[in-house]
C-alpha cells in the first residue's frame, strides 16, 4: 500500500470519527429550544381552554336569562283570560320584584285550579338565587338558575306607571342572570359575568 493511499484512508477515519454523535453544547441548546416550544404550546393550550370554559359559561347564563324570559312572557300573556267572565281573574299583585296573577284556563268560572294561579318570584336554594314560579301557593318550582334580579314595571293604557292592578295594561319585565362560576379576569360582580334582557308583555285579556 502505497504512502498516499494509507494517508486518505487515515483521513476517511478522522472524517467518520469526528461526525459521530453532538457535543454537550449542542444537546443543551436543543433542549433548550425544545422546552422554549413546549411551554409556547402549553401556554397556547391554557390559553385557549381557559377562553372555552369563559365562553360555556356565558353562553350558559345567556341561556338562563332567555329561558326565564321565554317561560314568563309566555304565561304572563295570559293573564285575565277569563271566558266566561265570572273568575274575576287578572293581575292580582303587582310588586316590584315579583308578580302573582291568575287566569281561567279551563273556563270553569274559577281559578282555583292547577295553573290558573301563578306567581313569579326570586328565592334562594342550596345558596343559589333562582326564579321562583308558584302555582296555587304551592312549592316554587325553578325555572332558571342563577339569576340576579328580577323586576316588574307597570303601565297603564297610557303608557303612565300605575300599581293599581285593574289599570294595568303593559308589564315591562328585566331579567340579570349571572355566571355559575367567577372569571379571574373579570373585575366586576366578583366575576361572575351578567347578562340582562328587558321584554314588554301586553296581557291581551286584561279590559281596555
Amino acid at each position: 500500500m502505497s504512502l498516499d493511499h494509507r494517508r486518505k484512508e487515515k483521513d476517511k477515519g478522522r472524517r467518520r470519527k469526528g461526525a459521530c454523535g453532538f457535543t454537550l453544547v449542542e444537546l443543551l441548546i436543543a433542549m433548550a429550544v425544545g422546552l422554549i416550544v413546549l411551554a409556547a404550546i402549553y401556554g397556547v393550550f391554557t390559553l385557549q381552554n381557559k377562553e372555552l370554559k369563559t365562553q360555556e359559561q356565558i353562553a350558559e347564563m345567556q341561556q338562563n336569562a332567555r329561558v326565564a324570559m321565554d317561560m314568563m312572557t309566555r304565561e304572563i300573556r295570559m293573564a285575565g283570560y277569563d271566558p266566561l267572565q265570572t273568575a274575576n281573574a287578572g293581575i292580582v299583585s303587582p310588586m316590584p320584584n315579583s308578580i302573582n296573577f291568575t287566569m281561567d284556563l279551563n273556563a270553569d268560572g274559577n281559578t282555583t285550579d292547577a295553573n290558573e294561579n301563578v306567581t313569579y318570584a326570586l328565592y334562594t336554594s342550596d345558596g343559589i338565587q333562582k326564579l321562583g314560579r308558584t302555582t296555587n301557593g304551592g312549592t316554587a318550582w325553578p325555572v332558571a338558575e342563577y339569576i340576579q334580579s328580577l323586576t316588574f314595571e307597570y303601565y297603564d293604557k297610557n303608557g303612565a306607571v300605575t300599581a293599581t292592578p285593574a289599570n294595568i295594561r303593559t308589564i315591562k319585565i328585566t331579567v340579570a342572570a349571572e355566571t355559575a362560576l367567577p372569571d379571574p379576569d373579570y373585575t366586576l360582580n366578583n366575576g361572575h359575568r351578567t347578562a340582562t334582557l328587558t321584554s314588554h308583555v301586553t296581557p291581551r285579556n286584561l279590559a281596555y
